[in-house]
């Protein structure tokens, strides 16, 4: 034990998150220091995405536990980031979250710039569009841009667990073709992308094509028993919400959206074993959602729009992106153990690992029926890259680690595998927090 506190000291050096606390707290509750004040945690952003990529870069947490009678909640918390990826991605981000500014209200605030100049596309409704791994991987990459500003509102309607929900999300979209690499694909395909043959054959309309904008009001409510946010061992947390982005708002074109989460947390060893599990459905009213708002698992309160269906964020192991459609159906499942505990320079830590199954699937097709012009050579490779009516669930699992620092900030590692190849071949994720 004393040579595992020692490495546990080592890695809570190498993020550089000791805490410069305005008033200090060496008051002990339970197992816990209880904190007060700021607390500072500049870090050099270092993680892994088998998707992206390896991610470098810098960023700081900002928590305002105030006179500690928050610990291990937090009055106020800012977020900024300046990082890249090896594969093509950029992102900068500033949010900031708090309850206490306006009373009985949460308040959440996010401006960001997303630059993905190698960005996954596999095509529409899962395994309907098919994935070939033998193609040079730039045959399934697109350039994508989107600045992107939110401001979300919570407020409690009943006991601090039935809340109401509003906010205002921009979104401009800027979008492009890559130049592909391979040569045997160049042969392939003249030289495009699935991208591109996509513009060709009709599925993505021309007006759509190089991205639009999407200016939305988003409101729903949320019910919320969780006993901790980061890390919750108990509760339920559901949220329903719609998204109505008119032409009349701002938008390019009108679309309206809903998307519906429920996630529940189940303690089976107190303050140490817990299993959780997310399920989400989200849909499109109507038929008419420009294609470019689709690859978005949508959220409103703390957090931002960034990933779509496989990957990280949703069905780890899956490619990233790799089911697009206008109703998506989730579902993640998740145990967790806390297995050791310990203060390093007057840090809480603990250790934990977690198993996962998940899972994700098309449940309403995109129209992706050949528009282009009557050509048989275009026809049939048309055909060769659309398996209309294969869908199902797209699984994987995999497990990971998970490292707590002061109970708010987690280093994450997990490995995601998934069950059919035509969903790549696993990804390992090096990140931060709990997937839910």
């Amino acid at each position: 034990m004393k040579i595992l506190k020692q490495i546990l000291g080592m890695v809570a050096l190498l993020p550089l998150f000791f805490s410069a606390v305005s008033v200090s707290a060496e008051e002990t509750v339970g197992k816990d220091i209880v904190k007060e004040g700021l607390s500072y945690g500049p870090l050099p952003v270092v993680a892994f995405d088998q998707n992206k990529g390896f991610q470098y870069g810098a960023l700081l947490n900002i928590y305002d536990f105030g006179d500690g009678s928050y610990y291990p909640n937090v009055r106020q918390s800012w977020y900024i980031e300046a990082s890249a990826y090896t594969k093509g991605s950029q992102q900068y981000v500033i949010s900031y979250d708090t309850k206490y500014l306006i009373p009985n209200v949460r308040f959440s605030a996010a401006t960001c710039l997303l630059v993905e100049n190698m960005l996954d596309f596999y095509g529409f409704n899962g395994y309907e569009s098919v994935y070939d791994k033998d193609l040079d991987p730039t045959f399934y990459r697109m350039e994508r841009i989107v600045p992107y500003a939110k401001a979300d509102f919570i407020g409690n309607i009943v006991d601090n667990r039935l809340y109401w929900e509003a906010g205002y999300h921009f979104k401009w979209f800027g979008l492009d073709n890559v130049s592909l690499e391979g040569e045997e694909t160049k042969v392939l395909t003249d030289g495009k992308t699935l991208y591109e043959k996509y513009q060709d054959w009709g599925v993505i309309p021309e007006d759509e094509a190089k991205g639009g904008r999407s200016s939305a009001l988003r409101v729903g409510l949320i019910y919320d028993s969780r006993d901790f946010e980061p890390a919750p061992s108990k509760g339920i947390w559901a949220e329903a919400h719609a998204i109505l982005a008119p032409k009349a708002l701002g938008s390019s074109e009108s679309y309206y959206r809903y998307s519906a989460t429920f996630r529940q947390y189940l303690s089976l060893v107190r303050e140490k074993l817990v299993f959780a599990y997310r399920l989400n459905y989200q849909g499109t009213i109507g038929e008419d959602a420009p294609f470019y708002v689709l690859p978005y698992y949508t959220y409103v309160g703390p957090g931002y729009d960034r990933d779509g269906f496989g990957g990280y964020r949703t069905t780890r192991g899956v490619l990233r992106n790799r089911v697009q459609a206008l109703d998506v159906a989730m579902f993640n499942a998740e145990m967790r153990w806390k297995f050791y505990r310990t203060h390093v320079f007057n840090q809480n830590l603990y250790l934990a690992l977690n198993g996962f199954v998940d899972g994700t699937s098309a449940i309403r097709d995109y129209d992706i029926s050949y528009r282009g012009e009557d050509n048989a050579a275009e026809r049939a490779l048309y055909d060769s890259f659309v398996n209309v009516d294969d869908e199902k669930f797209h699984l994987s699992a995999g497990g990971g680690l998970r490292i707590g620092i002061n109970q708010n900030f987690i280093i994450a590692i997990d490995y995601g595998v998934p069950f059919d190849k035509r969903d790549g071949g696993g990804s390992l994720y090096i990140n931060t927090g709990f997937l839910f």
